[in-house]
């Protein structure tokens, strides 16, 4: 069990993705302020939110359940990035560098997941 999800990289690593979602996202056109936008926002703040959540769990598969949700949700805004990406709401820069992010996340998520999988 996580005591103080504060101190945990891949909770770093996620927040400080999801305030780069939300600044690139205010650059999307309008019409997108409840379509992509919302679903990317939503997405981002769900890895950190989980891992946070599951961090305040009593037993190590409830943790893992929801470290299983964040990793979903790194899954989901990778597939909305490049669909932002497609529409060309994104620079190739931009949306290269966030896929970074995201997959370093989701390769620390997986590793988490594995140690305390029950």
């Amino acid at each position: 069990m996580i005591h103080n999800f504060r101190d945990l990289d891949v909770w770093q690593k996620s927040m400080a993705l999801t305030s780069a979602i939300y600044v690139v996202t205010r650059s999307f056109p309008q019409c997108e302020t409840y379509g992509l936008c919302s679903q990317m926002q939503r997405a981002a703040t769900s890895i950190p939110s989980n891992i946070a959540e599951g961090s305040g769990r009593f037993s190590d598969k409830e943790l893992s359940h929801f470290l299983n949700i964040s990793l979903g949700s790194a899954y989901e805004l990778e597939t909305e990035l490049l669909v932002a990406f497609n529409a060309q709401y994104l620079s190739q820069e931009q949306c290269d560098e966030m896929r970074q992010q995201i997959v370093e996340i989701q390769k620390m998520l997986y590793a988490l997941i594995r140690k305390y999988n029950v």
